[in-house]
């Protein structure tokens, strides 16, 4: 199901000061605004999903499933810089007419919130029951969180932190690395940079998973195999299957938005900042999660005032939230069912 669009034919200042001299933004929308306005979902999707949520997080989300279209009016924004409907570096730039590049400005999670925010206001949207987001997504949530505390009534961050780790950033780099070391990433046509592309979506699932993950999916069955690995195989599938529907300065773009992810900045340091969340707020962690490890959402708990905490069991690392399902709905109906003030879903909160 392609998007719809909406285009904000003004100048976009970004928080750099820098501006986009028009906004396009891809979006999907299930259901229907009840006439309290008071159903209103809103997903933030992760790095290289697209606005189309009952597609990629199915289970969760669906016609027979947690969110569905007869409780709720689901929204999903395609984020800046993507190349799902909104403007990004293989946009046409008014200004010379042909794309961007690498001359599009540099942005922030922070713009790709206001972004959003200037959708809400076109949907008529004043209000918003549910704001999730996981990863990526999860760090555009609690931004929007901090900026409109009145207008998000319940929070559910997952698989995400307050402040991109020194960790983080450094795998970012590296996949930065790898795909500035194909040089057609400088050549400005849209299928520059491809193979760089598919060195760093090997080196992404690496964070995505971990070593049980693949001890479990990629193990040899015969002991006299000395070459074509499953787990090399896997490398090379997963990185063509991004390279066959993204593109290199997208993803260069936004593994830059990401590593600015600080929501103190500006703001007196990131716990003041929580601390301005008034949200009911339910904080998802994975064990097993390598990039975002769970102390880092331990951490969101401890400083969000009204939180509840909860652990997603899974094998799958990072990427667990997308593939146990079932559990996650386990964990999300027993937090709307239960009086959080501090209070937690199988742990309880510690000084």
């Amino acid at each position: 199901m392609n998007p719809e669009i909406y285009k904000y034919n003004k100048p976009f200042e970004l928080e750099s000061g820098k501006q986009l001299k028009e906004l396009q933004i891809g979006f999907h929308t299930y259901g229907k605004l009840n006439k309290n306005a008071d159903n209103v979902v809103w997903v933030c999707h992760a790095l290289t999903a697209n606005s189309d949520v009952f597609d990629w997080w199915k289970g969760f989300f669906g016609e027979n499933n947690y969110f569905n279209t007869d409780d709720h009016f689901v929204v999903c924004a395609n984020i800046l810089g993507s190349p799902y409907g909104t403007s990004n570096p293989l946009s046409i730039n008014p200004v010379t007419g042909q794309p961007y590049y690498l001359s599009f400005p540099q942005f922030t999670v922070r713009d790709m919130v206001k972004a959003h925010q200037l959708l809400a206001e076109h949907l008529g949207i004043n209000n918003i029951e549910v704001l999730i987001g996981g990863s990526l997504g999860g760090q555009q949530a609690v931004e929007w969180a901090i900026i409109n505390p009145n207008k998000i009534k319940n929070l559910i961050l997952i698989a995400t932190n307050a402040k991109f780790s020194p960790w983080g950033i450094a795998f970012n780099e590296s996949q930065r690395l790898a795909i500035i070391a194909d040089r057609t990433f400088y050549s400005n046509s849209p299928d520059g940079g491809q193979k760089g592309l598919k060195a760093a979506r090997s080196i992404a699932l690496l964070s995505y998973r971990n070593y049980k993950t693949y001890s479990i999916t990629q193990q040899e069955e015969e002991d006299h195999i000395t070459d074509d690995y499953k787990a090399a195989s896997y490398q090379n599938y997963q990185g063509e299957k991004l390279v066959n529907r993204y593109n290199a300065y997208s993803y260069w773009y936004l593994s830059k938005s990401m590593d600015s992810h600080n929501v103190g900045r500006n703001r007196h340091g990131v716990e003041k900042a929580l601390s301005l969340i008034k949200a009911r707020t339910l904080v998802i962690g994975i064990k097993s999660d390598v990039l975002f490890p769970i102390e880092e959402q331990q951490y969101l708990f401890r400083h969000i005032p009204k939180s509840a905490f909860a652990e997603l069991e899974s094998f799958y690392g990072h990427d667990g939230f997308l593939i146990e399902t079932e559990a996650l709905t386990n964990i999300v109906t027993s937090f709307f069912k239960t009086d959080v003030k501090g209070k937690i879903i199988e742990l309880q909160r510690t000084a």
